[in-house]
């Protein structure tokens, strides 16, 4: 697809055209593996390039605006749990590249994915670890959950993986948010942020304290 075009469909999302060409060469090489890649296996049930770009780019690059309003002072880490094609967690990296980001993904084709991915966009500091949640060893400064099986199961793990002062982002449903904020009651939680497009999805953001 056109860089131009993704840039147009992102625009909703990023509050303006804020990307460096190289961001936006990234993006679009990305989008291009990621409907070859779809073709061989199911990476994501959307098919369609430009609904691609407004719902997986487009919420992970919003939630990257939201967390990282000044993306190149960025000196952290986060953890993204089951990653799957990569969202929100390579997004999160092309829009703050000195984010250390850690992809957890225990499906091997999968990880096959995220590893090529990673290479194809020269995205330094990106780790793809082949296991499930329960087995990550580290911690990290943020958090991150999209599409994960078992809901409820997971918060408790994730929360674990967060160092102090840490957050942990959601990009779930609305009907997910009290199943979060009971889950996890000891984390301070900020008001649900709407996701642009959508009239269901949202960004619940938690501080550990």
């Amino acid at each position: 697809m056109d860089i131009d075009r993704i840039g147009d469909l992102l625009l909703p999302f990023i509050n303006g055209p804020v990307f460096s060409g190289a961001q936006a060469k990234q993006l679009s090489l990305y989008l291009d593996h990621l409907l070859k890649w779809n073709a061989k296996i199911n990476l994501t049930a959307v098919r369609d390039p430009e609904e691609i770009c407004t719902r997986h780019f487009g919420e992970s690059l919003f939630a990257a605006c939201q967390l990282f309003p000044e993306p190149m002072a960025v000196k952290s880490s986060a953890i993204d749990i089951g990653s799957g094609a990569g969202f929100p967690g390579i997004p999160l990296k092309i829009w703050a590249p000195r984010l250390n980001v850690t992809l957890v993904e225990s499906n091997h084709k999968k990880v096959a994915f995220l590893r090529e991915t990673a290479r194809l966009l020269n995205l330094d500091g990106v780790e793809v670890l082949p296991i499930r949640a329960e087995e990550v060893k580290t911690k990290a400064d943020l958090v991150t959950l999209r599409a994960v099986e078992h809901f409820d199961n997971v918060l408790p793990r994730a929360m674990d993986l967060i160092n102090r002062d840490g957050l942990l982002a959601l990009l779930v449903g609305a009907g997910q948010e009290q199943a979060a904020r009971s889950v996890l009651p000891n984390l301070l939680w900020g008001t649900r942020i709407p996701i642009p497009l959508s009239q269901r999805r949202i960004l619940l953001v938690g501080r550990c304290l």
